[in-house]
């Protein structure tokens, strides 16, 4: 996997407007210490409080991951999209100043933070990595929506979706964790939504931010605007769950598999990676260092074409 920490070489920022409160948002990332870990700033707060992107910030949110601290709580939400690139892309430590309450959402996928990310640079830094090892398998439920943790030697993660009632219907993906094929194959895929649930969402007071600009959207017989892929909502879902697991704080060594299932769903299975004492958790090693080297101090580059 990888053996040392990393964070980024240079600052970045980001402007955009938020997919659920619909409201303009700037976000910053910066280096970070080794050992400091993912962080969230909310520098339009009295006191810049910090939020770690850890599973023991989580608080219930609606179609997004939202994480809060402190008392009166402080918040930021949508944030899958980021931590998703940070984590395959190897950036266990960087520091995320956010103007407002959620992030961003761009154009809906996770490309425009890789796209940062490769701008800023990743660098090397002195203290191992953290890699968390399955044990034991451990599934989570929800009527016929389920995530499984499995034991394997490498990092797989498997998505299976099902809307028989409009055109994305039955959809499969089983990815080999890879940091050039994430790059090109999976960051691109974009949110997405059918049109009657997008419209309810909205009269709920979700997705005021929400557009053809930033989401793909069908209809009972049509999408709305072209794919970028023929199964980009499966690939999309893969995004939510790399960002979701990422709360664990460690690289994932095993084999994921989810069917029907959501951030709630998600979170849980984390939550009871950590409870049932099946995830192992340790200084990462140097088997992949052959195959994927770092040099220690020196700015890598990413494949993004």
């Amino acid at each position: 996997m990888r053996d040392q920490q990393h964070t980024l070489a240079s600052s970045i920022s980001l402007e955009g407007v938020g997919l659920h409160t619909g409201l303009p948002v700037r976000c910053s990332l910066h280096p970070a210490p080794a050992g400091g870990g993912r962080v969230f700033v909310r520098v339009d707060q009295p006191g810049s409080p910090e939020i770690p992107a850890r599973l023991g910030s989580l608080t219930p949110a609606a179609l997004c991951t939202r994480l809060q601290q402190g008392s009166p709580p402080v918040q930021v939400q949508t944030v899958e999209h980021l931590l998703a690139a940070l984590y395959v892309l190897g950036i266990d430590n960087c520091r995320i100043e956010v103007e407002g309450p959620e992030l961003p959402i761009l154009d809906g996928s996770a490309l425009p933070f890789v796209e940062a990310i490769a701008q800023a640079g990743i660098l090397a830094q002195e203290q191992p990595a953290l890699l968390g090892v399955i044990q034991e398998p451990v599934t989570v439920w929800a009527g016929e929506a389920f995530v499984s943790a499995l034991p394997y030697p490498g990092s797989r993660f498997t998505y299976g979706i099902d809307f028989a009632d409009c055109p994305i219907g039955q959809q499969w993906l089983s990815w080999q964790e890879n940091r050039a094929d994430f790059v090109q194959s999976i960051a691109p895929a974009r949110t997405f939504a059918r049109q009657q649930d997008a419209e309810l969402a909205r009269q709920q007071g979700l997705i005021q931010g929400g557009s053809l600009e930033n989401a793909i959207v069908c209809t009972t017989t049509e999408w709305l605007r072209p794919l970028r892929y023929p199964d980009e909502p499966v690939r999309h879902k893969l995004i939510d769950l790399l960002g979701d697991l990422s709360l664990l704080g460690c690289r994932l060594q095993g084999h994921i598999v989810a069917y029907r299932a959501g951030h709630a769903l998600h979170h849980r299975l984390a939550e009871q990676l950590l409870r049932s004492g099946s995830l192992r958790v340790q200084a990462d090693s140097a088997q992949e260092q052959e195959r994927n080297p770092r040099r220690l101090g020196g700015v890598e580059p990413l494949p993004l074409s």
